[in-house]
């Protein structure tokens, strides 16, 4: 994958910075591993996005697919302190979020 700049803000945001990755990263920690366990999210991802997000996902080594199952490698899991800075940060700032599981 190319970067625009070797900010490693800009980095990180071109590998994560999309509106879907970051919810499939969340349902992986919450224990989901299954395509269709990720489609039934609620927030209702598209099967070619859902399929291209768990393929950049892979290819970052931020997650392994091992038949129909996806996990998060010892990289990926590295993800969860971030993901939960964002979701205390929703939870104390924006009003009418709940937490999520």
């Amino acid at each position: 994958m190319s970067h625009r700049s070797p900010c490693p803000i800009a980095c990180t945001l071109d590998l994560l910075g999309d509106r879907w990755t970051l919810l499939v990263v969340r349902d992986l920690i919450y224990g989901r591993s299954q395509f269709k366990e990720f489609l039934a999210s609620p927030e209702g991802i598209a099967t070619n996005i859902l399929s291209n997000r768990l393929a950049r996902l892979c290819e970052a080594g931020l997650v392994s697919r091992t038949g129909t199952s996806y996990a998060l490698t010892e990289k990926g899991r590295t993800l969860g302190p971030v993901l939960e800075a964002v979701r205390d940060w929703g939870l104390s700032q924006l009003p009418g979020t709940g937490v999520f599981m």
